[in-house]
């Protein structure tokens, strides 16, 4: 008897495994934004009626929803503020698709997200002050989009990014003087803005920066002195701003550039321990790729 016990008791206990779901919070989170994003017309479209965990794109891990890539999908429409009831998203990519509208406030509310790709989309109006909340963020890519307004001066909250490409939108006013705090970040693009003011001195404590990208915007004053430390450049595309000098370049010492773009004018430069035999000149722009 005790044996039939403990068999029926093993097979309860593995149905309710296999069977285990999400919460009802966050499934409903998940079919609003398939309803939002027109999920009809998907390339890779949800079976509703399956579990969660077979819907393509979506990582369950112990009845949780940790990730989301929904990677050229051919998304349409707004995002809701539900998005912001999935609090367990550690990835949510949404990148090339053609998402309209605001990005909600919730967003505020993924405090384990660490990869927030939207890239390639339609999305506008600013970006929330709330993203400086997203502590555990690594990757912050918002490049080909329609936001307006500021950077918000509450990214330099996020000390553990490394990747930061807000290109291609229609930022204006200042680069935040807080991006200096970023130290772990090694790409910075803000190519193509509407940005303006000189390029704050905090950028050169930026010791691991890789990439750095401020091409065509409205940027004005000198190079800062303080760039000198940013021995870990790679790329480095300054051209098309309106800086009154180049003279601080002379002092950058670094091992090689892959990219090096700045507006040539002055002739007079001198590199400092430059090896150019790699480097290529070019112009800005981003790549559609593949994932």
């Amino acid at each position: 008897m005790k044996k039939l016990y403990y068999l029926s008791f093993s097979l309860l206990f593995l149905t309710t495994v296999c069977f285990a779901e999400v919460s009802k919070k966050e499934k409903k989170a998940l079919i609003d934004l398939y309803e939002t994003t027109n999920g009809k017309h998907w390339v890779k479209k949800w079976d509703l009626n399956a579990p969660v965990s077979k819907w393509h794109g979506v990582k369950v891990e112990n009845d949780k929803v940790v990730e989301i890539n929904l990677f050229h999908n051919n998304l349409m429409g707004s995002l809701s503020s539900q998005i912001g009831d999935l609090e367990n998203l550690r990835v949510l990519n949404l990148a090339f698709n053609s998402i309209t509208g605001k990005l909600p406030v919730e967003i505020e509310n993924l405090s384990n997200l660490k990869i927030l790709k939207l890239e390639m989309n339609r999305l506008n109006g600013e970006l929330p002050e709330g993203i400086g909340s997203l502590l555990q963020l690594e990757e912050l890519s918002a490049f080909n989009n329609f936001f307006t307004g500021e950077i918000p001066s509450t990214v330099g909250n996020l000390k553990g990014l490394k990747v930061l490409n807000l290109s291609s939108n229609e930022f204006i006013g200042d680069i935040p003087s807080s991006l200096g705090a970023l130290s772990q970040l090694e790409t910075l693009g803000l190519f193509e803005n509407r940005l303006e003011g000189a390029i704050p001195r905090d950028m050169g404590n930026l010791s691991n920066l890789k990439e750095l990208v401020l091409a065509n915007n409205r940027l004005i004053g000198d190079i800062p002195n303080e760039f000198s430390q940013l021995a870990s450049l790679e790329v480095f595309q300054i051209q098309n701003n309106n800086f009154s000098s180049f003279k601080a370049l002379e002092l950058l010492e670094t091992k090689e550039y892959l990219v090096f773009d700045y507006d040539k004018e002055d002739e007079k430069i001198e590199f400092k321990d430059i090896n150019f035999s790699r480097t290529r000149m070019a112009d800005t722009k981003f790549e559609d790729i593949e994932e």
